[in-house]
């Protein structure tokens, strides 16, 4: 299934309920210079701890300056969040070179380097995602080539390197022009998952769209440079440590869920620690936010989409699904856990 953008609604600001494809939860890169002490920053708190058995977190970094840990200096470099956009495919081909040949579009090289907390250690076998739209404005969602979908790793030195084409603003309907962009995902042992967009200094469409032009967005607005007939980009990540659910609790969610309402089911499964929701080309996932709560990092203000769930005493797993875009109202739907009732 190939999608063309402009066949679709404003899927930036279609209520959650009527999206026809998988915006994800993500966390994004940054260049590491980060320590703007006079800059307001939004922390995320330390929340307490839901009542779900075995669901745990790891440590989070809530300060914003370099602090001494008792052994050596250390950075809270951990970046914004921002949405991780159209049908991500898992087990994109390991390759670094996606230039289709025929196809128009300007030659780029993105590169950066990946490193740890302390915003200096750079981390060796990263595993980087990158996927984009074509000259023509579509997504491969399913074809066996997976064109502008790759996989590489990171080097000894932490660095990693994509040759590709640039990407195209697109019509998402409703109005919406969404600037060019790139998605990547960065995961590696130890660390929460990171999931991005990043978008282009001079393109026009940047200041229209809701995300790009977020204050959360500001490092990831990349300069374009020229060397010859190659234009380059240079995108560095500072993987963090992030709150996460443990393994053991997200086992306890995930299953098929019915609405309490209609027949309309929604399977939930984990990958790579994270609570997903199955769509028509691969899902969707959310974050741990605390008190049972998982929800969507990166809406812009305004907007958010939670899934709630409730333990109940005879076994079952109720979960509320809430949406609210940009001024609208709240839309909830409820569903149980099939299976869950102990009668």
């Amino acid at each position: 299934m190939i999608i063309k953008r402009h066949a679709l609604r404003a899927w930036g600001w279609m209520p959650f309920f009527d999206r026809p494809q998988s915006i994800v939860m993500n966390m994004e890169c940054s260049p590491p210079k980060i320590y703007y002490l006079n800059k307001k920053r939004t922390e995320m708190k330390r929340r307490k701890f839901s009542h779900l058995a075995g669901l745990t977190a790891v440590a989070l970094s809530t300060s914003g300056f370099i602090r001494f840990n008792g052994r050596n200096y250390e950075g809270d470099c951990e970046t914004t969040t921002d949405i991780l956009g159209p049908f991500y495919r898992p087990n994109s081909p390991v390759r670094d070179d996606l230039v289709i040949k025929g196809m128009p579009g300007d030659i780029v090289e993105l590169s950066g380097t990946i490193r740890q907390k302390d915003c200096k250690t750079v981390l060796q076998q990263a595993k980087v995602e990158l996927w984009h739209c074509s000259s023509d404005e579509v997504y491969d969602n399913d074809s066996p080539d997976y064109r502008y979908r790759g996989t590489t790793y990171s080097d000894d030195l932490g660095r990693y390197k994509f040759r590709t084409q640039m990407p195209v603003p697109y019509d998402a309907g409703g109005g919406l022009i969404r600037p060019a962009h790139f998605h990547l995902m960065i995961s590696t042992a130890g660390y929460q998952t990171l999931v991005t967009q990043i978008y282009f200094q001079g393109d026009p469409y940047v200041e229209k769209d809701p995300w790009s032009s977020a204050a959360q967005a500001d490092y990831r607005r990349l300069e374009v440079t020229e060397e010859g007939e190659i234009k380059k980009v240079v995108f560095d990540c500072n993987m963090n440590d992030h709150l996460q659910a443990s393994h053991g609790s997200i086992q306890q969610l995930i299953g098929k869920y019915k609405n309490d309402n209609s027949d309309e089911v929604k399977e939930l499964f984990e990958k790579d620690g994270l609570l997903w929701i199955k769509n028509e080309v691969f899902g969707k996932s959310y974050d741990y936010a605390g008190d049972n709560m998982f929800e969507y990092a990166g809406m812009p203000p305004g907007m958010y989409e939670r899934l709630q769930f409730n333990l109940q005493a005879d076994g079952s797993i109720e979960l509320k699904i809430a949406a609210k875009s940009d001024g609208q109202k709240e839309r909830t739907k409820s569903y149980t856990k099939i299976g869950s009732r102990s009668d």
